[in-house]
């Protein structure tokens, strides 16, 4: 494992929250059918989502992949997190992005950043 350093992280979760999370993963695992590895990459996303925001989550997967972890899990990441959370600029793709002129032109693929670079944490 990579050494730690002092790095932002997301707010400590109240037992309520935690419970709750809990709550909707148990449900999810309940009610799902299909492949498990969509099953386990939607939830990690949501795990990533706490700590990176929701437009990191989209220079990390389609638009089409993540549509697709929001039906499973039943959300929708926009109300779900922040646009940027606190390590939101570990996401090097993410960094990039931010430097172009149009975030939803990155998305869409009009504008382009190296597939590794979009996946690379920092």
């Amino acid at each position: 494992m990579a050494k730690t350093q002092n790095r932002p992280q997301a707010p400590a979760l109240s037992a309520e929250k935690a419970k709750e999370m809990s709550d909707r993963f148990d449900q999810v695992l309940r009610d799902y059918r299909g492949d498990a590895g969509d099953l386990e990459s939607a939830i990690g996303m949501y795990v990533l989502g706490r700590h990176l925001g929701w437009k990191p989550l989209y220079i990390i997967h389609s638009k089409k992949t993540v549509a697709k972890y929001e039906e499973i899990l039943g959300i929708n990441i926009r109300e779900e997190f922040p646009e940027e959370g606190p390590a939101a600029e570990r996401s090097i793709g993410f960094k990039i992005a931010k430097g172009f002129s149009n975030f939803w032109k990155v998305v869409s693929g009009e504008e382009k950043i190296d597939r590794a670079d979009r996946k690379e944490m920092a």
